[in-house]
């Protein structure tokens, strides 16, 4: 089931892929069903659905969860403005023509419903689905089990071609089990050494095989200490790139610019002072 074919693709677009993932990526196309993605964030879960509309010369529609996500910023809404004219201008100039004001002309298109309107590839990308509340998970059910939407003035839409859908997921709250059911499941978790390191050289091939992979080492350690926010694959790409930038070719020798560029993986205050000239001069002795 492993699809090679794929993971060389994905590796074109600078997405490196294990093994189940692919597989995963595989049976989302060939059974057309949602992909439900959790992990901790900056792991790559969005990066997902970007590389794969890349490959698939997809269109991504992505809708970005919030919390007080309603109908109207998701689905679909009525153009007010565009009514209110319209009812004004037939007011004044009066003929046999009914206004429906609640017809196809008038209707504003948001991501879900764009997506199964879609003509041809799609990738719906529902980005943290744990940030929204549990009543418009519940409303997602019916688009995920039959790719249709109801709407009271027009009926029921249905997919005139089913796109591929990725939901992804922080962790935040507890994904509901009707939504899990529908979906097929995948834990993204921090990358192992090994693909930590094809990332780096996919993204920055300049950087020399020695500080990549220090630099892997260096970020691994760091994982491992008590921070309120790790950092993820973004942040030893930000790191990989600021490094670069300073023509440094060996940590062993750049204690202070490690220091002084800990901003590119360290993101709160109080891992800031955690993560201090002490702490980055014993994980440098560590990984020697």
């Amino acid at each position: 089931m492993i699809n090679d074919a794929l993971k060389g693709q994905l590796a074109r677009q600078g997405y490196i892929v294990d093994d189940e993932l692919a597989t995963t990526l595989e049976l989302m196309q060939t059974l057309t069903r949602p992909l439900l993605i959790e992990g901790e964030a900056g792991v790559g879960k969005t990066e997902v659905a970007k590389a794969l509309s890349a490959v698939l010369n997809a269109d991504l529609i992505r809708l970005q969860c919030y919390d007080g996500l309603d109908i109207n910023a998701a689905v679909y809404e009525w153009n007010y403005t565009r009514q209110l004219i319209s009812i004004k201008l037939h007011e004044t100039r009066p003929d046999d023509v009914t206004l429906n004001v609640f017809s196809e002309e008038f209707l504003l298109q948001r991501p879900l419903l764009q997506s199964i309107r879609q003509q041809g590839t799609a990738i719906l990308l529902i980005d943290e689905i744990d940030r929204a509340d549990e009543a418009f998970e519940a409303y997602l059910l019916e688009l995920l089990s039959d790719f249709q939407i109801s709407i009271p003035e027009l009926g029921t839409i249905k997919a005139s071609q089913k796109p591929f859908v990725i939901l992804t997921s922080n962790g935040t709250r507890e994904i509901s089990d009707a939504l899990r059911r529908r979906c097929l499941y995948h834990y993204l978790d921090y990358p192992d050494r090994h693909r930590e390191l094809n990332i780096i050289n996919s993204h920055h091939p300049q950087i020399s095989a020695l500080l990549s992979e220090q630099i892997v080492r260096f970020m691994e350690q760091v994982r491992k200490l008590d921070l309120r926010k790790r950092p993820g694959i973004a942040e030893t790409l930000d790191w990989a790139a600021a490094l670069a930038a300073s023509n440094v070719s060996d940590l062993q020798a750049s204690i202070d610019e490690i220091t002084s560029t800990r901003g590119c993986f360290i993101k709160t205050r109080e891992d800031m002072t955690h993560v201090d000239n002490e702490v980055v001069s014993e994980i440098v002795r560590k990984i020697a």
